[in-house]
């Protein structure tokens, strides 16, 4: 079988943090419990939502939440984001015992005056409108891959709408970093700094990252395709396999392959993690499914050139 045209490109670690904290819409926030008398040594934690959005993640606490509280007196915090892991892929990873990767922050809450809240708001709205149209604007192979996706998996956009529908009053907060740590699948630490992160490129495909997966996994053809990509680029015969991340330079594939011969014939097998690099960076998801498919269509006539078809 042939080799992969490229060197496998793998994101920095930097990068795999900005693009967890761009593709998700809610972290888990944690304050310490406060009241007049000031601080205590107990914690408060709720999920909250949050926008990321020129390096600063900005986040909207429900009015009754105790942590609008709990920053009047101690502005300390942390937040923690876990890369979206959608559908079957998520269940795959419980079966294993395998965490998804996830960003942890150490931060100052601050609350956002009327006009900066309000900017804030109008550039949430902004962004979901932005989304919204690249949705409706998209291609046939972009759409069939995005509805093939469960109902379940709610895009970004959707879930950030509930902060404008006004259902619920909310405060705005910025969050200032003090420091990041990545956890990788492995339950590895990585401390990153800030400043890495904030010049790192926004990967165009983060807000849509999870219904692409998920679109991608949901399909019995797709998956097929990325066990094709694994037999005819890197010479590995997998039973299984799931599209585990997604970046304007490739993507990741957990396939389930060999591992051991035992004595008596039996051949064990483990999940492992492969990489997968594009030709060149996808600007966008029109970009990324259009490379997609020509690798699909290139593994397919190397197939039939290596059984003698073609």
């Amino acid at each position: 079988m042939r080799e992969m045209k490229n060197k496998a490109v793998f994101l920095t670690v930097a990068e795999k943090c900005k693009n967890i904290l761009a593709a998700n819409w809610q972290g888990r926030l944690n304050t310490i419990k406060a009241d007049a008398k000031g601080s205590k040594e107990e914690i408060h934690t709720s999920k909250v939502k949050y926008l990321f959005k020129k390096g600063k993640p900005y986040i909207w606490i429900p009015e009754n939440d105790l942590h609008n509280v709990n920053t009047i007196i101690d502005e300390r915090g942390s937040l923690a984001v876990t890369n979206p892991i959608p559908g079957p892929l998520g269940s795959l990873l419980r079966s294993i015992r395998q965490l998804p990767a996830r960003v942890a922050l150490t931060v100052d809450v601050v609350p956002l005056k009327d006009e900066k809240a309000q900017f804030a708001t109008e550039s949430l709205r902004e962004t979901i409108l932005s989304e919204w149209k690249a949705v409706s604007h998209a291609s046939y192979s972009v759409s069939g891959i995005l509805s093939s996706s469960s109902l379940s998996c709610t895009s970004r956009s959707e879930n950030l709408q509930d902060v404008l529908d006004g259902s619920e009053p909310y405060v705005v907060y910025k969050l200032n970093i003090r420091s990041c740590t990545y956890i990788d699948g492995n339950a590895s630490i990585h401390e990153v700094e800030w400043d890495d992160i904030q010049v790192s490129k926004a990967d165009p495909l983060s807000p849509f990252s999870e219904k692409i997966i998920d679109g991608i996994n949901q399909s019995q053809a797709r998956r097929r395709a990325l066990m094709l990509f694994c037999f005819v680029y890197l010479n590995v015969n997998a039973r299984e396999a799931f599209m585990l991340s997604i970046d304007r330079r490739g993507f990741d594939v957990l396939a389930k392959v060999p591992s051991l011969m035992a004595k008596d014939g039996f051949v064990e097998h483990q999940w492992k993690e492969f990489r997968f690099t594009f030709k060149e960076d996808a600007c966008d998801v029109e970009a990324f499914c259009r490379l997609l498919v020509e690798m699909e269509e290139e593994a397919l006539k190397n197939v039939s050139s290596y059984s003698g078809l073609g």
